[in-house]
């Protein structure tokens, strides 16, 4: 029997104000995730929907889970492997279209970490290490458009 994994989050609105959702340009999108013993985020929409761009939206919390769990299985298959990874950063980009009925849906996330390690004899091996790390991550495996990664693999000067 597999293991289960639970998440509890609470999202308020706080965006009413004073007449709610009367109409459609008199409420903010604003909203915040609140889980328990962690920092409050703040959300909205996307700016394109009438969101406060000072805020997370949605969207680009989606294209945050899927670099940081690609990071955190990554770095763990390294760790295996016997790779040395002192340093990683991402700079993940998210498509989604918006579709004449006014849904829409995500048609892919590209990764693109910066991964360096501590001798140039890890480079083939790291990189290699992002096609496994993609298969097992959690978030990946849960979305229904395709999770690409461009790596780039350097080694400590």
């Amino acid at each position: 029997m597999a293991k289960e994994h639970h998440y509890k989050i609470d999202m308020i609105w706080t965006g009413n104000l004073g007449e709610g959702t009367k109409t459609y340009r008199g409420y903010e999108r604003s909203h915040e995730y609140r889980i328990a013993g962690k920092p409050v985020l703040a959300g909205s929409s996307d700016p394109a929907f009438r969101g406060d761009p000072s805020k997370h939206n949605p969207e680009d919390l989606m294209v945050c889970s899927l670099s940081s769990c690609h990071m955190l299985t990554y770095l763990h298959l390294c760790a295996e492997a016997g790779v040395v990874v002192i340093a990683y950063e991402d700079h993940a980009t998210g498509t989604m279209a918006e579709l004449p009925n006014n849904g829409g849906h995500f048609t892919e996330v590209v990764l693109h970490p910066v991964v360096t390690v501590t001798d140039v004899s890890m480079i083939e091996k790291a990189n290699s290490l992002h096609h496994q790390a993609n298969e097992l991550c959690f978030v990946a495996a849960s979305v229904n458009f395709p999770v690409k990664h461009e790596p780039i693999c350097k080694a400590a000067e």
